[in-house]
C-alpha cells in the first residue's frame, strides 16, 4: 500500500510536506492545536492506466482548482494540511469504497461490500461514470480489478492517512476540529447538486443538518465569513459526504465541518486559471483559520 514517509519531527511545528505520489502533507506531523484540514479533490496528477475517453482538460472539471494552495498558509500556523494528487474524477476519496457505480462496471456486478450513496444516479459514486454535462469518461467498462487497484492505490492510503491524523490530534488533545475543503462551481450545472442554473452562495457550510460538529462550531465559522462580507449557506445545496460522516463524532469530540468555496471568488472556471481575486481570498482564509484557531483554544480553556 502506497502511503505517506514515516512521521519525522515530531511536535515541530514548522510547515514542510511529507509526500507521495498519492498524496501531500502540509504543514507540522503534529497539530500545534486540534485542528486538521484536508482536500481532497485538488489533485491532477493523472495516472497512466486512467484511459479516459476525454481529454485531461475536460477531466479538470472535476477539480477543486487551487484549494491545497489557498489553504496553504494554515501550514505555518501549525495546522496539518492533507491534499491528494489524484485527479478526483480518476477516484473520489469523498467516497465510502464501497459506492460503486454498477452501470461502470463489466457484467453489472462488484463482488466486495456495496454500500450505494445514490451518487451514482449523476454519475459521480467513487469513480466517475460522467462529467457535470452527462457525457461518458469512458468509452467501455471497467473490471473488477481496475477499481480494486484504484482503491488501494488511492483510496486506502488518504483514508489511512486522514485517520490517523485525526485520531493521533484527538488522542492529544481530546478533540479534534477537521475541515473538508471544497470549491463549487457558481451555477448549479445538469449533473451537479441543487438546481441546475441556480446561481450558489460564495462559502457552502456542511455538517450534514448539524449532526457532523458542534452546530456552535458551524455557526461561528458561518459568522466569521459572515463579518468579512461573504454570502454563506448552511446545507445548501452541499451538505457534506463521506469524509466528514465516516471520522465525525461529535459527542466524543470529534467534529468535522465542510466547507465549500465558489470557484468565481479566485478563479475563471472556463480556462482553469486563477484570477486576481486569489491572494485576497487566501488571506481571508488564513484569517479564519486563525479565527477558529482561537475559537479552539477558548473551547479548550472552558475544559
Amino acid at each position: 500500500m502506497v502511503g505517506v514517509p514515516p512521521e519525522r519531527l515530531n511536535g515541530d511545528r514548522r510547515a514542510f510536506p511529507m509526500s507521495s505520489k498519492i498524496l501531500v502533507q502540509h504543514g507540522p506531523a503534529a497539530a500545534a492545536v486540534p485542528l486538521v484540514l484536508d482536500s481532497p479533490h485538488s489533485g491532477r496528477d493523472f495516472p497512466a492506466d486512467f484511459d479516459a475517453a476525454v481529454s485531461e482538460f475536460e477531466l479538470r472539471e472535476g477539480e477543486d482548482c487551487f484549494v491545497d494552495e489557498l489553504y496553504l498558509p494554515a501550514a505555518e500556523l501549525g495546522v496539518p494540511l492533507l491534499a491528494a494528487l489524484f485527479p478526483r474524477t480518476y477516484l473520489d476519496p469523498n467516497r465510502h469504497q464501497g459506492d460503486i457505480d454498477l452501470e461502470l462496471m463489466e457484467g453489472g456486478h462488484w463482488p466486495h461490500e456495496h454500500v450505494p450513496s445514490g451518487k451514482s444516479r449523476i454519475g459521480k459514486a467513487l469513480v466517475w461514470r460522467t462529467l457535470d454535462d452527462g457525457r461518458p469518461i469512458y468509452s467501455r467498462r471497467l473490471a473488477v480489478a481496475e477499481v480494486v487497484a484504484r482503491i488501494e492505490r488511492c483510496h486506502a492510503p488518504y483514508h489511512a492517512r486522514l485517520r490517523r491524523l485525526l485520531d493521533d490530534t484527538h488522542r492529544r488533545f481530546g478533540v479534534v476540529y477537521h475541515l473538508n475543503c471544497h470549491s463549487m462551481p457558481a451555477v448549479g450545472g445538469k449533473q451537479g447538486e441543487g438546481a441546475e442554473g441556480r446561481p450558489r452562495a460564495e462559502f457552502v457550510l456542511g455538517d450534514r443538518d448539524g449532526t457532523t460538529c458542534d452546530p456552535a462550531f458551524t455557526e461561528f465559522v458561518r459568522a466569521t465569513l459572515a463579518a468579512m462580507g461573504y454570502e454563506v449557506a448552511v446545507n445548501d445545496p452541499y451538505k457534506g459526504v463521506e469524509l466528514v460522516r465516516a471520522y465525525s463524532d461529535p459527542r466524543r469530540r470529534r467534529h468535522s465541518l465542510q466547507l465549500e468555496i465558489n470557484k468565481k471568488l479566485y478563479m475563471d472556471e472556463a480556462s482553469r486559471t486563477r484570477h486576481a481575486g486569489f491572494d485576497s481570498l487566501q488571506a481571508n482564509l488564513s484569517r479564519l483559520v486563525e479565527a477558529i484557531n482561537d475559537y479552539i483554544v477558548q473551547e479548550l480553556g472552558r475544559d
